[in-house]
């Protein structure tokens, strides 16, 4: 079950503009959590609404977020230094199904720390598909290629790896066949496109979808999603049915409201 604790953070880094690393200590969470999970932190006194934030990986008693500066609280979450605590609500959420044999993680953006977190509690051969902007807004590239039995990186410039998105390596990865599980986080049109794909080549995939949440408990439905399940169509919280769902689950048409 989730809960508060209190953390206190043991390494704090800047990773590229506006995106930040933490790592606390919490034994509770960290025994608790699994890839796909995310925790509510409390970022400072002003803020009536804690900020969600993905787990990025564990060791041992340690959890690492890894988020990106986008208004007062998390800018005032990526001040915080170690020998601080931070209020921390968790884990929360349902988060991937990881299986074993041989699967992609596909991740887009800020949407890649999730990611590594499912790369390591897998025990098959991972595969690592990882979208970027540019060259300066790569992260965590080493920590993917210390897991991954290949690791493919595009920009949308072309300033590294493969020029364009995420959506024509995982095409091709997929017609090569071979593989039992696509696992996907990052914007609403990369899973689009992710979730096609996967389709056309009936391969299994999970989603791990990006939204503006409130409560992070189900309770305030700011998380709403479309969504058809035993073949009914209905409204999903993001925050308690996901944030990871199976992509034939969403109403891809109609959209995820962002």
């Amino acid at each position: 079950m989730p809960d508060i604790y209190d953390c206190t953070i043991v390494h704090s880094e800047r990773l590229a503009d506006f995106i930040y690393s933490i790592t606390v200590s919490s034994p509770d969470i960290a025994n608790a959590a699994r890839a796909g999970q995310f925790v509510n932190i409390k970022c400072g006194d002003g803020s009536l609404l804690r900020r969600p934030v993905s787990i990025c990986s564990i060791d041992d008693d340690e959890l690492r977020f890894v988020f990106e500066v986008k208004g007062e609280g998390t800018r005032w979450l990526s001040c915080r230094a170690p020998g601080q605590s931070i209020d921390v609500f968790g884990p929360l959420g349902n988060g991937f199904n990881v299986p074993g044999g041989n699967i992609i993680v596909v991740g887009g953006g800020i949407g890649s720390p999730p990611m590594l977190f499912a790369a390591e509690s897998s025990e098959g051969v991972v595969t690592a598909v990882l979208g970027f902007r540019d060259s300066r807004r790569i992260i965590l590239k080493t920590e993917f290629e210390s897991v991954c039995n290949q690791v493919i990186i595009t920009t949308d410039d072309g300033s590294f790896g493969t020029y364009g998105t995420v959506a024509a390596p995982l095409q091709e990865l997929l017609e090569g066949g071979g593989f039992d599980t696509v696992l996907a986080c990052g914007p609403r049109v990369m899973l689009t496109a992710v979730a096609g794909i996967c389709r056309q080549r009936g391969v299994p995939c999970q989603v791990s979808l990006e939204e503006r949440m409130g409560c992070g408990v189900g309770a305030c439905v700011v998380c709403a999603c479309l969504t058809v399940m035993d073949g009914a169509e209905g409204v999903s919280r993001v925050c308690r049915d996901g944030p990871v769902f199976n992509a034939e689950e969403i109403r891809w048409q109609l959209g995820v409201r962002s």
